[in-house]
């Protein structure tokens, strides 16, 4: 297990870096309620007292219930500023301008919402000199479990190097109420999913191949196809001449 004081310790300093390097004067972050926004947004506020958390809250019933409740909590344990942005009506009118243009595909519809919840973090960004958080952990970014522009797109991430196991191991050493913990993994796009779910594998055997290489020959399959396909989600655009 990782030393999780001193791990505190130097992401506290790399974020510092992040703004030093760049002049900016404050972080700005999307405030989930989840596992990975606490835990990001903790240290941001350890490294910057001028840290902002958003809740975006984008139609889905749980945006509004237990993830708006638990982000709340976790501004308020750990002295983050707050602000709420509710996308749900921008989310409605896009996706009826859209209609106009395209049937739009079970595929592209959940990925909305993070791409408006990208665009309200850069504008916040822009205009408060901040810069924009990652919330993205190491077993998420293998499988390619985010999206594209959307929650993918940030001016640093500090947890990129961890697994699902290491970040709830870090919100235990940093005394994170249990419920964040245990709660099931949600990227709360839709009324009742579940990462786990959804991908069909548990994080435990994800940071299982991770950590030592070696999973069921079922979940290996998995595993294996989900980080296939989404290798252009971790590789630059490609640039002619380059």
């Amino acid at each position: 297990m990782r030393d999780y004081k001193q791990e505190t310790e130097k992401r506290v300093d790399f974020i510092r870096k992040q703004l030093e390097e760049s002049g900016a004067t404050g972080i700005v972050f999307g405030n989930s309620g989840g596992k990975d926004a606490a835990l990001v947004g903790i240290l941001c506020k350890k490294a910057c007292g001028n840290t902002v958390g958003v809740i975006m809250p984008c139609s889905s019933k749980c945006n509004y219930g237990d993830d708006m409740t638990d982000a709340l909590m976790i501004a308020g344990l750990f002295r983050i500023e707050k602000r709420m942005v509710d996308l749900t009506k921008t989310s409605d009118m896009l996706k009826k301008a859209l209609k106009e243009a395209v049937d739009i595909s079970k595929t592209a519809e959940p990925n909305i919402a993070p791409r408006l919840r990208m665009s309200t973090l850069y504008a916040i960004a822009a205009s408060e000199n901040r810069l924009v958080a990652g919330t993205s952990n190491k077993s998420e970014r293998h499988m390619g479990y985010f999206t594209k522009w959307g929650d993918s797109a940030f001016d640093f991430n500090p947890i990129a190097d961890l697994t699902v196991t290491e970040v709830y191991q870090f919100l235990t050493y940093l005394d994170v109420p249990k419920r964040i913990i245990t709660k099931a993994p949600s990227a709360g796009l839709y009324d009742g999913q579940t990462d786990e779910g959804e991908m069909g594998v548990t994080y435990k055997a994800i940071d299982e191949y991770l950590s030592s290489g070696v999973c069921a020959p079922e979940d290996m399959e998995i595993i294996s196809n989900y980080h296939r396909v989404s290798e252009h989600k971790r590789t630059p655009p490609k640039v002619y001449g380059e």
